[in-house]
């Protein structure tokens, strides 16, 4: 989480974002999944996910006969519909107002049959389709909040420079009030031309970190520290601790 710091105040600018785009990311905002190969997905914190589709893309194409949708949640058990979940009748599931403790492996099972045109034979198939799931509050897809930007990160530098600058024009409109209006009665300030400076930091929130090995696609993100591992301060890597069994862990028990 790249941001700038304006003398020893750090400014933070919080968007919506969207999920990370790949291959597998339709323009609709769906996310089909891969037999064989989960699909890692990571959201923004408090935010919506994109749809995921238990479904792989050349399936989706082809007509499929009385499919049914198996979805399995983290900790092993089957998802049930509640405020944060939602599961349509088309096996597509939507995660809302995302949290560290949602983090984890998504499992759905679709089931559905074919038929033997000579013989009229039906079968049973079964695909399973994984997604990795993590929270991030700077997660990667924010060209819908950031005026179609490449790098949302240059409009968030933007905007902190931007914010230096009206700063740096404040004060110098001060001082030159008081220069030429001497009479006039204003706070008394000091301010030194170019005495704004800015400088780059690299930091994560506390239960995030970022891991170029098990997040190669995402290696410039912030994610959600996994279990095994804690961040208690605005480091940029998670720490080992194998007592830990959730995600986004602070302390070390």
């Amino acid at each position: 989480m790249l941001a700038w710091a304006l003398l020893s105040a750090v400014l933070w600018s919080l968007a919506g974002v969207g999920s990370q785009r790949s291959s597998l990311f339709s323009n609709k905002g769906f996310v089909y999944g891969m037999v064989g190969h989960p699909v890692k997905i990571y959201i923004k914190l408090h935010q919506t996910s994109p749809v995921l589709i238990c479904m792989d893309i050349d399936r989706a194409n082809k007509e499929t006969v009385d499919p049914t949708y198996l979805w399995i949640g983290p900790n092993g058990s089957t998802l049930a519909v509640n405020s944060q979940i939602n599961i349509t009748n088309t096996g597509e599931l939507v995660l809302k107002n995302f949290m560290e403790s949602l983090s984890g492996r998504y499992s759905c099972t679709l089931s559905y049959k074919t038929i033997k045109a000579e013989t009229q034979e039906e079968t049973t198939i079964k695909k399973k389709y994984d997604f990795l799931v993590f929270v991030n509050p700077f997660a990667p897809g924010w060209k819908s909040m950031c005026n179609h930007s490449a790098d949302c990160e240059d409009i968030t530098n933007h905007n902190i420079l931007k914010a230096r600058d009206r700063l740096e024009e404040f004060f110098r409109s001060q001082a030159d009030i008081l220069h030429h209006h001497v009479n006039r009665t204003i706070p008394a300030m000091h301010f030194i031309d170019h005495s704004f400076q800015v400088i780059r930091i690299d930091n994560c929130r506390p239960g995030f970190g970022k891991n170029e090995a098990l997040h190669s696609n995402c290696a410039s993100c912030c994610v959600v520290c996994s279990p095994g591992t804690f961040s208690p301060d605005v480091d940029v890597t998670c720490q080992i601790c194998v007592s830990v069994h959730v995600y986004g862990a602070k302390a070390c028990p």
